[in-house]
């Protein structure tokens, strides 16, 4: 029997395959298409889901695919009223190494993300969508549409919003349709340097853009030409005539061609999610589960995300721990899908109205939680912030990087440490060597990794924090242990007087020895 079966290879589906395959899960993944999707659609990612890839070991792959810093030149009625890099001023710091989006197409995204699988030996079996499945107290039976069956312990829906898996589990993907629309694809631009995301709005006729990409020929198209809506609102159909005729008519500028079109498609608002994220040994993760407004760009990069809560709670369940804890990713991950409809819905209606303003501010949006840096999970019954008071970060933040040393002197990062399937325990001081010890002890074999952090080295001292960007990062005066989740969250924050309580909490999430 096969432990999750995987339906959809989206950028979510292969984040939870690549993050069930490093911890040792036998995962397959299965997907409706003949072959992977081709198109840019969903082009940036957030510094949060950066550190996401981090974790693979994928980053900097990712990063020199994509654009940081791309200008936005943005145009009314043709003449350019505003050309400046919105995230310019973002640097790195100690504790935040990405400091904005990343600009890069979704099916290089998807390409990546697929190689690191490849590399752990799984494949996408395409061509194998899901027809029905049924599930009982030990097993969930699937039914391919290749005539395959698959008896897997668990079954995660990433099959986007027409999902058969939620439709299956009856589950209302609840909300609204709009009146908005535009027309996307990928095209080649002859006219215009790939310097700049360009952006053209005509009060009277509607807005298109062009955004290049690093490193391919092809950019996105985006248009929203006012004239070519029905009476209804229904969208046109799309086509490169159409594209060309929508370039020329609102940049008003004569020079521009496009060419060689390799996905055309149409958008509509949708404003949708479903009121649970599991069914006994059924999930669902993504799109399956909530549907978002282009604006930020936030919908995949949550569906990312929803897969990194999700995978290590799957693994440690079929690795003997509690069913209880599968619970958490529903209770977990809701709020976040709540929280980013209503951010990427108000994006969406400042974005509307910049398409017909003499004096729009363009698409770039600049809350800093639009790169979900600040999103966390402190009322989740994992966050144990019963006895911490300090200052800084708590139970269900974020856990922050920081620059450090090891003892012979070589570079090295707290998310170097935190890298990998595991819980870690970072020891703040001298003090916390032999708590950390003890863990390590009580925990051998599990996934565990301890590390004591302090300004100066010494026995039993792993990391060297010279600058205290550690302590300043996380908050901590004094010494303490801090109990940060596989997936990058603070568990638990206590004093080393209280380490006793970093035990009980690991207790239920680990094996003992």
């Amino acid at each position: 029997m096969t432990d999750v079966l995987i339906a959809g290879a989206g950028p979510t589906g292969l984040a939870l395959a690549l993050d069930l395959a490093r911890r040792g899960v036998d995962v397959r993944i299965v997907d409706k298409a003949a072959e992977p999707f081709a198109g840019s659609r969903g082009k940036g990612l957030t510094a949060r889901t950066q550190e996401v890839f981090d974790d693979f070991g994928l980053v900097d792959t990712l990063c020199d695919a994509g654009f940081r810093y791309l200008r936005h030149r943005v145009h009314v009625r043709g003449e350019v009223i505003n050309d400046s890099a919105p995230d310019a001023e973002r640097v790195a710091t100690p504790d935040r190494p990405y400091p904005s989006g990343l600009i890069i197409p979704q099916w290089r995204t998807e390409q990546i993300l697929r190689d690191g699988l490849n590399e752990a030996g799984i494949e996408v079996e395409q061509s194998s969508g899901v027809v029905d499945f049924a599930q009982n107290d030990g097993s969930v039976v699937v039914n391919l549409e290749t005539g395959g069956r698959v008896e897997a312990a668990y079954l995660v829906g990433c099959d986007g919003g027409r999902s058969t898996i939620r439709k299956a589990l009856d589950i209302d993907l609840v909300g609204d349709s709009g009146p908005q629309g535009m027309l996307l694809g990928d095209v080649e631009v002859e006219g215009l340097e790939p310097d700049a995301w360009y952006q053209w709005s005509h009060p009277e006729r509607g807005f298109v853009a062009l955004c290049p990409f690093r490193n391919v020929s092809s950019w996105q198209f985006q248009g929203v030409p006012f004239t070519d809506f029905g009476p209804d609102m229904e969208l046109p159909e799309p086509s490169l005539e159409r594209f060309q005729r929508i370039v020329d008519d609102i940049t008003v500028t004569a020079g521009i061609r496009l060419s060689n079109p390799t996905w055309l498609s149409t958008w509509r608002v949708n404003v949708r999610i479903v009121d649970r994220m599991r069914t006994g040994r059924v999930f669902l993760a993504g799109d399956a589960a909530h549907i978002h407004p282009p604006a930020g760009g936030l919908g995949m990069n949550t569906g990312i995300q929803d897969a990194y809560n999700l995978g290590w709670k799957l693994a440690a369940v079929i690795g003997g721990m509690p069913d209880a804890l599968l619970d958490t990713y529903d209770a977990e991950r809701l709020p976040i899908a709540q929280w980013t409809l209503g951010f990427s819905t108000a994006g969406l209606e400042r974005v509307a109205a910049d398409m017909v303003s003499d004096k729009p501010k363009g698409i770039a949006v600049g809350a800093a939680d639009a790169q979900q840096l600040q999103l966390g999970y402190r009322s989740s019954s994992l966050s144990d912030a019963s006895t911490w008071r300090g200052d800084g970060v708590q139970a269900g933040d974020r856990a922050p990087d920081a620059p450090c040393r090891l003892p012979n002197g070589e570079p090295v990062r707290i998310f170097d440490v935190l890298r990998g399937p595991h819980f870690t325990v970072l020891g703040f001081g001298k003090s916390a060597i032999a708590a950390a010890a003890h863990l390590g002890e009580r925990y051998s074999g599990a996934h565990l990794s301890c590390a004591v952090v302090d300004h100066e080295a010494g026995a039993g001292i792993d990391v060297i924090d010279h600058d205290g960007h550690a302590r300043g990062g996380y908050g901590i005066a004094g010494d303490a242990v801090v109990v940060v989740r596989p997936d990058g969250y603070i568990g638990q924050i206590v004093d080393v007087a209280d380490a006793a309580r970093a035990a009980d909490y690991l207790d239920k999430l680990l094996p003992r020895k």
